[in-house]
């Protein structure tokens, strides 16, 4: 069978290199070398590190959720104000991805990863001080801008520090990471708004000053090894972005919708309703090196064109759900369908332009932040029309993933199986 996520790019890039490349260039010794390091003690803490990394910027992102109303006490603001916390910190973090990767393995991995650890760091540290709104949301953009920097660097470094035929199984495991982010920011905002919510802050400041001590490796590309923008625009690129898109537009960016029908529809408590959530959330805390497995064995594209399939009929479903327990079920199916894609997703793409992976995984992750922006501006407005079909809507979107993914052939090896 083909291997279906090969790499490729522009050019027909290698995982190691470019094909024309001599065993002994630059990019493949490099990395050879990186290898090496990442397997001494040192070396795996570095490794540890990385997906320790993963967790903070869904940490840090949607900590604030849970303390919204004790923020808007402590600093005198309004919540309308106050809930743009969330949207000042996830804003910068899509649109600075567009470029942020490629500039980053510019200026070298290790550099701009502990650079951008210190600035979150800071950052947070003033979130912890912050005496009035104004000041919060503008640390909230600074945070959000610092892990653009993060994210994309650390997935492109780990690339790097491990050996080749583990890295579907390790891009899986990282994915875990950040769902474990996703899944404690509103545990560790609670625990903080029960007794003070700037502790979270101190909290989140101080993970990332741990990480700071063992950023990724990797050094300054200068000059003609300066990696470009231009290979990651083309047809291959673009059907990976718009799959990421509709991945939360479709599918992560609804909790929203899913809460609206639990309360308004199935008459459930609103802590009811954060347990039924829950689910979406776990699943790719747990699956994420599953499928990265699964997508070595069956081929990334296949499975996550499958993956996204079935989590347009789940999520299709939990719109028509007339009970609590079909509810949990069509949503944590549509998670486990949801963490399918995005391990997929995000294997495919760092293998995509390996002379630029940073560049390329911070700019499909730009187009994925940009559907979880767009899903409560497109179907909020016809959820309170037709509740159902906003469902439908959304869900049916992944099949544009579904199609995507299906479409994504090597111009060199045609069509993989």
């Amino acid at each position: 069978m083909t291997d279906d996520h090969a790499p490729r790019g522009a050019g027909g890039n290698t995982a190691l290199g470019k094909p024309g490349d001599p065993p002994g260039s630059t990019q493949s010794s490099a990395r050879v070398q990186t290898r090496a390091e990442s397997s001494g003690p040192a070396g795996k803490l570095r490794v540890f590190a990385v997906y320790a990394g993963a967790a903070l910027g869904p940490l840090g992102g949607g900590v604030v959720a849970p303390m919204l109303p004790q923020i808007a006490d402590s600093l005198d603001a309004s919540m309308s104000v106050t809930t743009l916390s969330v949207t000042a910190y996830f804003v910068p973090f899509a649109l600075v991805q567009l470029v942020s990767g490629t500039v980053g393995e510019r200026w070298g991995r290790r550099r701009t990863v502990l650079i951008a650890y210190l600035v979150y760091l800071i950052a947070s540290l003033l979130g912890a001080v912050a005496p009035n709104i104004a000041l919060l949301l503008v640390v909230r953009a600074v945070m959000g801008t610092a892990n653009a920097f993060i994210s994309p660097l650390l997935l492109s470094g780990l690339a790097d520090m491990v050996p080749s035929h583990r890295l579907s199984r390790a891009v899986g495991l990282l994915a875990s990471c950040q769902a474990a982010g996703q899944s404690l920011s509103p545990l560790l905002g609670g625990v903080a708004a029960a007794a003070n919510w700037r502790w979270a802050f101190v909290g989140v400041a101080a993970a990332a000053g741990l990480l700071a001590l063992a950023p990724p490796t990797g050094g300054a590309r200068p000059g003609a090894q300066a990696p470009r923008l231009r290979p990651l625009v083309n047809v291959r690129m673009g059907l990976l972005s718009v799959a990421a898109f509709v991945s939360y537009f479709g599918a992560a960016g609804l909790p929203f919708l899913v809460s609206l029908h639990a309360e308004e529809h199935l008459g459930i408590r609103p802590d009811l309703t954060g347990v039924a959530l829950l689910g979406f959330g776990l699943t790719g805390l747990l699956l994420g090196a599953s499928w990265g497995s699964l997508g070595d064995r069956f081929g990334a594209r296949r499975c996550g064109g499958i993956a996204a399939a079935l989590g347009a009929v789940l999520v299709a479903l939990t719109g028509s759900t007339h009970s609590l327990p079909a509810l949990v079920l069509c949503w944590t199916g549509a998670g486990i369908a949801y963490s399918g894609l995005n391990v997929c997703l995000q294997n495919l793409t760092v293998r995509e332009v390996p002379d630029n992976r940073g560049g390329a995984l911070s700019a499909v992750s730009a187009f994925r932040f940009g559907g979880a922006a767009m899903a409560p501006i497109a179907l909020l407005p016809l959820y309170h029309t037709a509740p159902a079909l906003s469902f439908v809507i959304g869900g049916g979107s992944l099949l544009l993933a579904t199609a995507g993914l299906a479409a994504l052939r090597s111009p060199r090896t045609g069509n993989p199986a």
